[in-house]
């Protein structure tokens, strides 16, 4: 529907029609991609498994206020052997050990769930429809099998963005603008899009901002073993240039937060130039 000047209401099927049959002569339409239930099926078991591991993350805030206000305070790493016995060990009335006893019991259950979980993604991350692209994109640095798995089933067709800032913007990853006049004003980053995927490129980049410029771990280099020579030069290109750009914003005096969310923007081209280059899934 469109509306005239004076507030009249016009029917434009017949315009809508036009503009369709048009557009589809002149070979200029845009098609919008819609997942196979298989697709659908797996990215709905992923995000439940997301979900159990924000329920964990939730839990443990809640133990850790429960010690805090008993004035426990543990300086060294948490959630260790070491810190859940001491947890155990907390001086309480019978009232409070039971409240605390039943939250452990709680985090206890949800972290074998969430690894089965992840065992389950692992194996769907085998399957014939997923396999060569996952194995691409694990070549990556801290992109695991299941942080692919996800990617892939949340996005599915890669060629729907003609360029690489297009799937950063699919993600929200780009930054906003309040401008007005000649100024010109950015603000932090949309947020705009699909959560799920923005989550998994900024967990990714954490784990790209942690390490050495070059260096491989032992688990990480057999994640690359197997594919595509050109493929793990791309992915070694794209590692290196990330933690160059990390530490460099860094020494210019950039937060922390601001260096790796720019890291995970740029992660977020090289996925969309790994799957449209090399990925014969998304060639075809």
């Amino acid at each position: 529907m469109a509306v005239r000047k004076g507030g009249r209401r016009v029917k434009t099927d017949s315009r809508d029609a036009r503009d369709i049959a048009t557009n589809l002569a002149y070979g200029t339409c845009s098609f919008v991609h819609v997942p196979t239930a298989e697709d659908c099926a797996e990215r709905d078991y992923i995000r439940m498994r997301n979900d159990h591991r924000q329920m964990l993350k939730r839990l443990k805030q809640q133990i850790n206020a429960l010690a805090l206000r008993h004035g426990f305070h543990y300086e060294n790493t948490k959630w260790t052997a070491v810190h859940i016995k001491q947890l155990r060990e907390l001086a309480l009335s019978d009232l409070e050990r039971e409240t605390l006893d039943e939250y452990l019991a709680t985090m206890q259950m949800l972290s074998a769930k969430i690894k089965a979980f992840d065992e389950r993604i692992e194996e769907l991350s085998h399957k014939l429809a997923y396999e060569v692209r996952v194995s691409q994109l694990a070549c990556l640095c801290g992109i695991t099998r299941k942080r692919a798995t996800s990617i892939i089933t949340e996005v599915c067709d890669f060629n729907r963005f003609p360029k690489p800032s297009g799937f950063a913007a699919f993600v929200g990853l780009t930054p906003g603008e309040d401008s007005s006049g000649e100024t010109v004003c950015r603000t932090p980053i949309t947020k705009a899009g699909n959560t799920h995927v923005r989550l998994e490129q900024v967990e990714a980049a954490q784990s790209i901002c942690r390490g050495l410029i070059g260096h491989k771990s032992k688990a990480f280099a057999a994640r690359q073993k197997g594919n595509d020579s050109k493929v793990i030069a791309y992915a070694d290109k794209a590692n290196e240039r990330l933690r160059r750009k990390y530490y460099r914003m860094i020494q210019h005096g950039k937060s922390r937060n601001v260096a790796v969310t720019a890291v995970a923007r740029e992660l977020g081209c090289f996925i969309s130039g790994m799957m449209k280059d090399f990925s014969p899934a998304e060639a075809a």
